[in-house]
């Protein structure tokens, strides 16, 4: 990658990062206060972890797109994604997550999946508390891939 690409890539990456940085400190924010006789919490938090999951495959998106960007697979298209970012691929980039990110990713996007398209089905206390614990685990991991990755890259 040339030089002014790879900075312009940084400063792309980093961005993204920020965004994802401010979802989480949401989820935080209200997690303190989650209780089961609260839908309106839980619908926050969905709505958040739903966010966090969209603005992380941003990243993995603005990765694809200045490395190979040819996922052609449009019926799995979110998966596919998620399965490439996890990978190395020889002389065009190093895996950008993790086994353990792409495990908490994964659950995530079943997850947003369900919020996206379950209209008008009540948030379960029980199972969101499992994806919030998952959604707060992720960025500890993506910024310790992305470390990772950049300094391979560079």
């Amino acid at each position: 990658m040339e030089k002014n690409t790879l900075i312009i890539f940084q400063t792309d990456v980093k961005y993204q990062l920020a965004v994802i940085v401010a979802i989480n400190q949401k989820l935080v924010e209200r997690s303190e206060n989650l209780t089961s006789d609260n839908p309106v919490l839980l619908e926050s938090i969905a709505y958040q972890i739903h966010n966090l999951y969209g603005a992380t495959e941003d990243l993995l998106k603005i990765v694809a797109s200045y490395f190979e960007n040819n996922i052609t697979d449009t019926a799995q298209w979110h998966s596919a994604l998620l399965r490439r970012m996890s990978q190395n691929i020889p002389e065009i980039r190093p895996f950008l997550i993790s086994p353990s990110t792409y495990e908490i990713l994964n659950s995530l996007r079943g997850f947003r999946h369900f919020f996206r398209h379950a209209y008008g089905v009540e948030i379960e206390y029980e199972q969101l508390k499992i994806n919030l614990f998952k959604a707060l685990a992720l960025l500890p991991n993506l910024e310790k891939d992305i470390e990772l990755f950049l300094e391979k890259i560079n």
